[in-house]
């Protein structure tokens, strides 16, 4: 058990997106003072968890460091929505979080024939590189 657990605890407890605080405000939450490296370093508030067990704490509770401000002495801790990269349950289809990105960025005019080479003579030049397409037995 770790004495950053009740920062995770903490941020468990909230309701908000962004959770902003001050150093001391951390430092009220685990019963302690910082380490000299968290008001000198700002690594030391970085969310890598594999070495880290004041980061894995925040990211257990499902929540990132940001706008860490070391003059000011204060941070904002922001909620993680993980996306789940294949359903759980057999009714549903698995996609990738990147699915629908680009949805609304392309139009296609009425009309168009998406399966239209975009170059007619496209087969032509092909074929005259690499021979006629073969058909399969």
């Amino acid at each position: 058990m770790s004495k950053y657990d009740a920062l995770g605890n903490y941020l468990k407890r909230q309701g908000r997106e962004r959770v902003p605080m001050t150093f001391a405000e951390v430092e009220k939450i685990i019963g302690a003072k910082l380490p000299a490296s968290a008001r000198e370093h700002r690594p030391w508030w970085g969310n890598n968890a594999s070495n880290h067990v004041n980061a894995k704490a925040w990211l257990d509770a499902g929540f990132e460091s940001e706008q860490v401000d070391m003059r000011g002495r204060k941070l904002v801790f922001r909620r993680v929505r993980k996306t789940k990269p294949f359903a759980q349950s057999g009714d549903e289809k698995p996609f990738h979080p990147l699915y629908g990105c680009m949805k609304g960025l392309v139009r296609i005019m009425p009309g168009a024939d998406l399966t239209e080479p975009a170059d007619p003579d496209w087969a032509v030049r092909l074929d005259a590189v690499y021979g006629p397409e073969k058909p399969e037995k």
